[in-house]
C-alpha cells in the first residue's frame, strides 16, 4: 500500500503508517521547520513544502498499486481549548476542503481522516457533517469514531477523531484497545537524564535503565538521546511551581503568585498542571504555554520526555529552535495510534 500525507507535521501519521507496512511516498507540509523535521526523518518521500491549494494531482502521481491518502487539517481551530476562533469563521477551520479537493482528483482506494475531538462539537458537527457527505458522494464506505491513544500503548490520554473511508465498499471496524492497563508517565519517561530549568544540551546520556517495555522500545538499542531542551521559565513562573502537587493544577498556586491573570477563573484544568507519575499524561498540546510541569522537578517537560509522551521513538530529531520543536511534537498524531489505524485497513484488503 502506497501513502500520501497531507497536512504531514512532522510526519507522526507517517510514521505509523510506515511502522505498519504503508510505504509513504508523497507527503505535503507548509511550514518550513516542520517539513525539515520531516525530510530529517523520512529519507525517501517526495515532501512538497508549498500551500496545499497548489497542489494538483500531477504533483503527487504515485506507483501502481493500492493508495490510501490521509492527514488531519488544521486542528486548533478546532480544539475546545480556543473559543476565539472556534467558528466557521476562520478561514483555517475550512482547509479540510483542500483534504476532499486531493482525494477528489488523486481517487485513492483508502482515506484517514484525523482531527481533534473539539470538531465534532464545533459549530454543531457542520464541518464533519460536512466531510463525511463529502467523502460519500466520492463513493467512500465509511467508518468513524473516536480513539483514544492511552488504549493502544500511547502514554497519554488523548482523543482524536478517525475517519476512514473505502472506495471498494470494504467496511472497517475501528481498532479495540489493545492496552487495559495504560502506561504511565513514569514508565514513559523516568529513564531521560535529569535537567534543570533552561537545560538546552543537544545530546545526553540516559540517566538510568529504562523502567518499561515501552520506554526501552523508545531508546531502541540508542546510548544517548536529542532534543532534550526545557524552557527556561522566569522566577516566578518557577515560585507558582513549587506549590502544585503532583496532579495539581493552577488552583493549587496561592492568589498572590498569580498577579498577572485578571481571571483565574478562564483558566482551565490544563494550566499548570504537573503530571502525575502513576497516570497517563494530559494532552500533549501547546505544552509550553501550557505550563505542563514535570512530575518531579520544578520545570517544565522537555521535547524529548513530550515525544516520549507521544510515543516517538528516541532516533526521531526534531529540527528547529526549541519552540518549533515544541510545536511540531504537540502538533502530531501519536504514531503508535496511528500505526494501529493504518494495521486496521490492511488486515481488511
Amino acid at each position: 500500500m502506497i501513502g500520501i500525507d497531507l497536512f504531514a507535521g512532522a510526519g507522526g501519521m507517517s510514521l505509523g503508517a510506515s511502522l505498519a507496512g504503508v510505504k509513504v511516498k508523497v507527503s505535503v507540509e507548509l511550514d518550513s521547520h516542520a517539513a525539515n523535521t520531516y525530510a530529517h526523518n523520512h529519507a525517501g518521500v517526495k515532501l512538497f513544502t508549498q500551500d496545499i491549494r497548489k497542489i494538483t494531482g500531477d504533483d503527487i502521481k504515485t506507483h501502481r498499486g493500492q493508495v490510501v491518502v490521509f492527514g488531519g487539517a488544521p486542528c486548533k481551530g478546532f480544539s475546545t481549548s480556543n473559543q476565539r476562533t472556534r467558528s466557521e469563521d476562520n478561514p483555517n477551520n475550512w482547509l479540510f476542503k483542500e483534504f476532499l479537493r486531493v482525494v477528489a482528483i488523486t481517487n485513492p482506494d483508502w482515506v484517514v481522516f484525523e482531527n481533534v475531538k473539539g470538531i465534532l462539537e464545533t459549530e454543531g458537527g457542520r464541518f464533519v457533517e460536512a466531510i463525511l457527505e463529502s467523502l460519500e458522494k466520492c463513493g467512500y464506505t465509511l467508518t468513524h469514531g473516536l480513539l483514544n491513544a492511552a488504549d493502544f500503548g500511547v502514554p497519554q490520554n488523548r482523543f482524536r477523531l478517525f475517519i476512514i473511508g473505502s472506495r471498494h465498499g470494504l467496511s472497517v471496524n475501528l481498532p479495540s484497545p489493545t492496552h487495559s492497563r495504560h502506561i504511565t508517565v513514569a514508565e514513559a519517561i523516568n529513564d531521560l537524564p535529569s535537567l534543570v530549568n533552561g537545560a538546552s544540551v543537544c545530546k545526553l546520556n540516559y540517566g538510568s535503565n529504562a523502567p518499561s517495555e515501552y520506554a526501552k522500545s523508545m531508546k531502541n538499542g540508542l546510548q544517548s538521546c536529542s532534543n532534550h531542551l526545557v524552557t527556561r521559565n522566569a522566577q516566578f513562573v518557577l515560585q507558582r511551581y513549587q506549590h502544585i502537587p503532583q496532579g495539581g493544577n493552577w488552583e493549587d498556586i496561592p492568589s498572590h503568585l498569580m498577579h498577572n491573570y485578571t481571571n483565574r477563573e478562564g483558566c482551565h484544568t490544563g494550566i499548570y498542571y504537573r503530571l502525575h507519575p502513576n497516570q497517563p499524561s494530559k494532552v500533549i498540546g501547546n505544552y509550553r504555554k501550557n505550563m505542563l510541569i514535570h512530575p518531579n522537578y520544578d520545570r517544565g517537560l522537555s521535547v524529548r520526555e513530550a515525544a516520549r509522551l507521544q510515543s516517538f521513538p528516541d532516533w526521531f530529531e526534531f529540527k528547529g529552535s526549541i519552540g518549533f520543536q515544541q510545536e511540531q511534537v504537540g502538533n502530531a498524531v501519536p504514531p503508535l495510534l496511528a500505526k494501529v489505524v493504518f494495521e486496521a485497513i490492511l488486515r481488511s484488503t
